[in-house]
């Protein structure tokens, strides 16, 4: 039975991820948007990788700079994801943050926070798959938000 659109939105509903924000800098501005789809790829060399779809914004910005940050989001920041999801240009204004290591815009208080290179891009239907290596870590003790059938959840 061919799956459709809501069916396979309906079908990935049901595994809970973890949310994160990918943010950029390219040219002096910056981007960010709410990402499900990151995860690690390889430990030697530590590569993670993340879907973004190729209509947003952050897609050509992430392909053009070579480089973004991940950052893990902790139970109490639903706000961010939900701030981060819409298509508002600016995103970070009211927002606390700060420049990592590689010049990255970095959330603060967030679970952890990596710093990729892009070391590649492969297609993923109307995503582009972008591997990074982490060049830059930081952790953070608490707990995560988790995303699982369209609605934001803790660990308990």
């Amino acid at each position: 039975m061919p799956v459709d659109e809501a069916r396979f939105r309906q079908l990935m509903g049901h595994f809970a991820s973890g949310v994160t924000v990918v943010t950029t800098e390219y040219e002096g501005q910056l981007f960010g948007l709410t990402v499900s789809s990151f995860c690690s790829l390889s430990l030697r060399p530590p590569l993670v990788l993340i879907c973004i779809d190729k209509q947003v914004r952050a897609h050509d910005a992430i392909a053009a700079a070579g480089r973004y940050a991940v950052n893990i989001l902790e139970k109490h920041q639903e706000y961010l994801s939900r701030r981060f999801a819409t298509p508002e240009i600016d995103k970070f204004t009211g927002i606390a943050w700060r420049f990592g290591q590689l010049g990255l815009p970095i959330l603060e208080d967030t679970l952890a926070a990596f710093e990729c290179r892009l070391t590649d891009t492969l297609p993923g239907g109307d995503h582009s798959i972008f591997v990074g290596e982490v060049q830059n870590a930081e952790i953070r003790e608490g707990s995560p938000l988790i995303y699982y059938r369209r609605g934001y959840h803790e660990l308990k």
